[in-house]
């Protein structure tokens, strides 16, 4: 007789995920909602949940180029470079989300700036690294070789770090403003840019696995919506849809745990499984990558309690 029951890694990946999604139903229930308040105190909350999220793109940056770049074998000295950044851009957030002050810190700054450089330092090394090879730009190399799209998850990182100085930086008894565009809008169209890139190389990953397993068009399928709702947000009004919005931002935050969890599963089902971890970790899916949606879900959270916080500015 045939058995219909999920075994083995499937039945692992299926307890994942369900944990993963029980555990943030319980976060999410619990969560107050979020009551739009003018006063200081909101936009350093604002600049501390940015913190947060820079700090889980950073996290996400670190292990990942750690794994990718030991698979390099260290060939190129620079390849150490995006370790120190994101572990400096990590250090900084933390410091970030315990700073309650309302002005900018010279020190994160240098260091979100530096961030932000060092990604599009290595956008150009990667773009270099494919072009150099034959073929080119062709789907076989797009595939194979250095992840155009994993120095920006660095970049964002920066971006968003810098973004949190400048709340800090803001008037207290003025609107925050950034280049003279309300904050809440400036940090919503390029957290919903964020998503769209991000998504776009989940894409590429995942269309060269085949979408062999359903939950791979989940990273294809849900932030491009967060994405949109996002920016209709951060472009128009704030009341249209600004509850689906959060929700769907929540929504995308989950999907980045369970994603490495669906990851881990995936480097279990390689040969010797965990036993020949060495191996499995470094040709298997990248089990750190997922959290770069959670980090921007948290950025677009951020953003949208600014937009709420002051709506008519």
């Amino acid at each position: 007789m045939k058995n219909d029951r999920p075994t083995g890694d499937i039945a692992t990946a299926l307890s994942l995920v369900t944990g993963a999604t029980i555990l943030g139903g319980i976060v999410l229930a619990c969560r107050k909602p979020h009551v739009p308040v003018k006063k200081p105190q909101a936009t350093v909350a604002a600049a501390r949940r940015l913190n947060r999220a820079a700090g889980t793109l950073a996290a996400s940056v670190l292990i990942d180029s750690a794994i990718e770049h030991y698979r390099g074998n260290f060939h190129n000295k620079a390849m150490i470079t995006p370790l120190v950044t994101a572990s400096l851009s990590l250090a900084a957030s933390l410091h970030g989300t315990a700073d309650s002050k309302g002005e900018a810190h010279v020190i994160r700054d240098l260091i979100y700036a530096g961030a932000g450089l060092t990604g599009l330092v290595g956008t150009g090394f990667h773009i270099f690294n494919i072009s150099k090879k034959p073929g080119g730009l062709s789907w076989q190399n797009l595939f194979y070789s250095a992840p155009l799209g994993a120095p920006a998850a660095i970049s964002l990182s920066g971006m968003l770090g810098f973004l949190s100085e400048r709340l800090r930086d803001s008037h207290p008894d003025m609107p925050p403003k950034i280049l003279g565009i309300p904050a809440g809008r400036v940090i919503g169209v390029m957290t919903s840019l964020g998503l769209m890139g991000t998504v776009a190389e989940s894409g590429l990953l995942h269309f060269r696995g085949a979408y062999h397993n359903p939950a791979m068009y989940l990273p294809v399928t849900m932030p491009p919506v967060a994405a949109a709702l996002l920016g209709a947000s951060a472009l128009g009004p704030i009341r249209r849809h600004g509850r689906l919005t959060r929700w769907w931002l929540r929504a995308t935050a989950l999907l980045g745990f369970a994603g490495t969890g669906f990851h881990a599963v995936g480097v279990a089902r390689g040969m010797g499984g965990w036993r020949n971890w060495r191996q499995n970790l470094v040709d298997g899916p990248p089990i750190p990558a997922p959290p770069s949606f959670t980090g921007l879900a948290m950025a677009g959270l951020a953003a949208l309690a600014l937009l709420e916080d002051h709506p008519d500015d």
